[in-house]
């Protein structure tokens, strides 16, 4: 860990793909790959070594993601009536919303593994040993997880209830 520089040119595009599959803003995952790097420089001398330095750097990532998310929950009053929603100019384009709209509940559905996969894969673009980097596991893990989410997802054996 001498170099930090080389560090950052190696795993920054890991940790923004990671992010931004996270939070679909390009800006806010940038946002918060400059504080990953940040905190990691501040606590180097806890890394210990007993994981690859992608998976501590997107469990700072992801930690930062939950602080975010905590901090702005608190922050986003409730408006007094909800917004008004376009209605589309034509009945293909209200069929192709609600079709990705169902396609969103049912990945959101899926087991927290098996969607943070399809996040990563679908969203993120990462490359499935990314995906196993990122989340400790191997890259046969990563594929074999995405290959059953697409199938239970073509199968619709995912559940909207809750």
């Amino acid at each position: 860990m001498d170099d930090m520089s080389a560090i950052y040119r190696q795993h920054a595009q890991t940790v923004y793909k990671f992010l931004l599959a996270q939070c679909r803003d390009p800006d806010l995952a940038e946002e918060l790959t400059q504080e990953t790097f940040y905190q990691a420089v501040r606590s180097i001398g806890r890394f210990d070594g007993s994981c690859k330095v992608s998976v501590w750097l997107c469990q700072i990532a992801k930690h930062l993601w939950y602080q975010h998310l905590r901090k702005h929950r608190r922050e986003v009053p409730m408006p007094d009536q909800p917004p008004e929603i376009p209605v589309p100019s034509s009945e293909d384009g209200l069929l192709e919303q609600e079709g990705r709209l169902e396609l969103l509940r049912s990945i959101h559905s899926l087991p927290p593994d098996q969607r943070e996969v399809v996040y990563l894969r679908a969203f993120g673009g990462l490359s499935f040993r990314e995906i196993g980097d990122v989340l400790g596991k191997t890259e046969t893990w990563a594929r074999v997880t995405f290959y059953r989410s697409k199938e239970k997802l073509r199968n619709g054996g995912v559940s909207h209830e809750k």
